[in-house]
């Protein structure tokens, strides 16, 4: 599982976030990944991507979504197989916390595909805005796609859990969403088709004239916390570093109880 080819990047990010990794007595065990029946073709290509014996199951089941849900699962029971994925760095049982980019050498892009086609989302909001998120509970990861997304669109992002099930959401719109699923998306890659297409059809999109752009932000530097401190003052520090007293007052809050 050479994680320089980009197919196999792709499945080791996809299972890492919607894979399981079984441990049994002795030398026994599973590796499974359930996904909606309809993107069945992805575990398809995984089977013929491994070098060992794989089945693939269907189902229907009820979930919290849906009374009647098709799934698909694809299960994996070879030791090697399975000795392989774990030493790249999939976790035995629960990982959501625990998951982290390979260690070795690996495809960037490809990798973070597959990430995202397992826990995200790719198309257009309710009011037309073409975006890309991810919904992880791993720091590690959600630092990473931001690390990444910047490199590639320039847009910055920072990650915090949210308060009611300790996720963190990051998301991407616009100009800086066509961009980076134009890179994660590119011709010939292996993906989920679905999302293959909505990442296509967001290159269409056009800014409305009447939309306004966001300035590019301004990162606060220790001389201007210094500045900032000394005057203890949030409007004569924002004429001084010429920055809104809105954003002087957040700033000087977040310095004096030692959130920055």
């Amino acid at each position: 599982m050479d994680l320089t080819d980009p197919r196999y990047a792709y499945m080791f990010g996809f299972l890492q976030a919607d894979g399981h990794l079984a441990q049994g007595t002795g030398q026994k065990g599973k590796l499974t990944a359930e996904i909606n029946a309809r993107d069945i073709h992805i575990l398809r290509e995984f089977q013929q991507l491994t070098p060992y014996f794989s089945s693939i199951t269907e189902r229907v089941r009820s979930t919290n979504f849906a009374e009647f849900h098709p799934s698909a699962t694809w299960s994996l029971c070879s030791l090697d197989a399975r000795s392989t994925i774990n030493r790249l760095g999939m976790p035995y049982g629960r990982k959501s916390r625990t998951i982290k980019p390979p260690r070795v050498e690996f495809a960037r892009r490809d990798y973070l595909r597959g990430i995202i086609d397992a826990d995200g989302s790719v198309g257009f909001t309710g009011k037309g805005l073409p975006f890309v998120s991810l919904t992880t509970a791993s720091t590690t990861v959600g630092a990473y796609l931001c690390h990444f997304a910047k490199k590639v669109t320039g847009a910055e992002r920072t990650i915090k859990r949210n308060a009611r099930d300790g996720i963190y959401n990051v998301l991407y719109t616009k100009e800086a969403a066509i961009e980076l699923a134009a890179h994660l998306y590119y011709d010939g890659c292996l993906g989920l088709e679905r999302k293959k297409a909505k990442a296509a059809a967001m290159r269409d999109w056009v800014r409305p004239t009447n939309m306004r752009g966001a300035p590019p932000r301004r990162r606060w530097t220790p001389k201007d916390d210094e500045v900032l401190l000394q005057l203890n003052d949030a409007a004569a520090a924002g004429s001084v570093l010429d920055r809104t007293e809105q954003s002087c007052s957040m700033r000087l809050w977040r310095l004096r109880t030692g959130k920055a």
